[in-house]
């Protein structure tokens, strides 16, 4: 009778043959005192439900990593989010970060943008490029991309109502680079959802929302099978001061909540499951992101397969990029947020993501400046290159306290779920305002603990230096940019061909009430170099707005 030694050592054979030796990168993966290291350990011993609950990395149900080599393979991405003022500063920026060793980019938009208005609209006043690029119109993405083939760098966005609009507007650039979608790469975040529960960057109300996402996913699907058409996301709920447990189960709902959606209007599992893409937050308390990370994996795996019915396995592995947390950044004593993110980011890795940004020790004081992203930057290449935690794939797997945290995440997670079933699903669940409650509650008792010093923020709470000056140099950015922008506006609005901007409006509110794919309408007024604003307006004269209900 074999052992439960004997099945580990057949398990880590079978998993051998998944490890592709011709990918292993050219690298000394010794300790720095020259050990040597395995690329995986496992339980030498009896060790009840290992296999069914952790098993191997790249194997069902990927609690240790969706890929067998992790990082031996490829290490992830390194992703700094970055915009400002005009499309001609955040192009120069991107230039830079990509000389620096940045392995791809991340589009940070102002909030004109991020809300669907111009910079003429009364609403952008005085925020045009402050918080990140404005970008109204396809002459504004072209200036943005300036001298980097699409074709050669994946390309991610934040944004989240006007994320079709946004979208056209890069479909139109790559087209005019000579770019077959085919090869595009990168992610839209596109998460509404994420948006009513905590963000609350909306535009529409949740159903017509919901219609353009899964029109969006179904034009990407036939177009552009490399691109990742939302990352659900976690960051901005956690940001918004929720638990890792309500960031885990919120996140994950919402994702089965697309998942919902995009069946019922016709779309196979298997076709689109494998382009849905995470973004979590990777907060302060080292062990349990790490444990957060993995009880994703695992629960997005087991509900994909038993749940929906999926049956390639890459639909039932989950991808995600993480961020670290902002709002964990202190004004107070800025530089030590560099230690901060470090930890955050080491988390991350540990926890095994795919792709990572490092916050900035500037970001509570002002957009990141030139050095400040650098040192973000050289964070995690010093972590992929110094550290060794790259080494070996899932290095804490097996960990006792590591494994009861990930349990114990699952299970409350699992409960949470049934919370959100009963209340109908997530959408009945945002218009009660279950979401915002959950995270409110959350965010007052951290927030009291903190008060009370229970728990103890270094330069806030404890730590303090009096009559503190802050000496590092900070990115201002004044009215240039929408001045900029401004005239920008107007010069593309005398060129261009009115009655065929008029055209493409009129033929996006007419789909609007058909069974027709929105992508195509909306791309051909981003050609014609229709703006923004005016896209928005015609989505919102069929759709109209959302307004949240007041939570108590």
């Amino acid at each position: 009778m074999n052992t439960q030694l004997d099945i580990f050592k057949d398990a880590e054979r079978a998993w051998k043959k998944d490890v592709n030796e011709s990918q292993t990168r050219h690298y000394s993966f010794d300790t720095l005192s020259g050990e040597a290291l395995d690329p995986l350990y496992y339980p030498n011993g009896d060790e009840n439900g290992y296999m069914e609950k952790q098993g191997f990395p790249g194997q069902y149900p990927f609690t240790r990593g969706i890929h067998a080599n992790m990082y031996r393979g490829k290490l992830w991405t390194m992703r700094q989010f970055a915009g400002f003022g005009t499309p001609e500063e955040t192009n120069e920026r991107y230039h830079y970060l990509l000389k620096s060793g940045q392995t791809g980019l991340s589009v940070a938009y102002d909030m004109p943008t991020l809300m669907g208005y111009d910079p003429d609209h009364p609403f952008a006043a005085g925020e045009v490029g402050k918080c990140g690029v404005n970008v109204a119109s396809l002459k504004d993405m072209e200036r943005l991309f300036v001298g980097i083939n699409l074709a050669d760098i994946s390309v991610s966005q934040t944004i989240n109502g006007p994320a079709v609009i946004l979208l056209a507007f890069y479909i139109a650039v790559a087209e005019k680079q000579g770019v077959p979608l085919e090869n595009l790469r990168g992610t839209l975040q596109n998460d509404i959802l994420k948006e009513f529960i905590a963000q609350k960057e909306w535009i529409f109300p949740p159903e017509p929302s919901m219609r353009i996402i899964t029109d969006m996913m179904a034009y990407c699907l036939n177009h552009m099978p490399k691109f990742n058409t939302i990352s659900i996301s976690g960051y901005h709920i956690r940001e918004a001061g929720s638990t890792a447990a309500q960031e885990l189960a919120f996140t994950l709902a919402d994702g089965f909540c697309y998942v919902e959606y995009a069946t019922k209007a016709g779309l196979d599992i298997d076709d689109f499951a494998p382009r849905l893409s995470f973004f979590f937050n990777s907060h302060l308390d080292f062990f349990e992101e790490i444990a957060k990370f993995r009880a994703a994996r695992r629960i997005w795996a087991r509900h994909m397969k038993e749940k929906y019915g999926a049956k390639n396995q890459r639909s039932w592995k989950l991808r995600f990029h993480t961020q670290t947390a902002g709002c964990s950044l202190t004004a107070q004593q800025p530089e030590i947020n560099i230690a901060r993110t470090a930890f955050q980011a080491m988390a991350g890795v540990l926890g095994g993501t795919q792709s990572l940004h490092t916050n900035s020790m500037d970001e509570t004081l002002a957009l990141p400046s030139k050095k400040a992203a650098e040192i973000a930057l050289r964070t995690q290449q010093l972590i992929a290159f110094e550290t060794g935690v790259a080494n070996i794939a899932d290095p804490l797997g097996g960990s006792w306290f590591i494994e009861e945290l990930t349990d114990r995440l699952e299970e409350k997670a699992e409960e949470y779920f049934e919370k959100i079933d009963e209340i109908g699903g997530v959408i009945p669940a945002i218009e009660r305002g279950f979401f915002q409650r959950e995270i409110a509650h959350s965010a007052s008792d951290y927030q009291r603990k903190v008060d009370s010093k229970q728990r103890i923020v270094v330069g806030v709470n404890e730590f303090v230096k009096e009559n503190e000056e802050i000496d590092i140099p900070l990115l201002e950015i004044g009215e240039e940019a929408g001045a900029q922008q401004l005239e920008a506006l107007s010069e593309l609005k005398v060129n261009r061909d009115e009655n065929t901007v008029q055209q493409a409006l009129s033929e996006i509110m007419g789909a609007c009430g058909k069974n027709q794919n929105l992508m195509e309408p909306i791309i051909k007024a981003a050609k014609a170099y229709a703006t923004l604003g005016e896209i928005v307006t015609s989505l919102k004269a069929e759709f109209g707005e959302w307004q949240e209900a007041a939570v108590f």
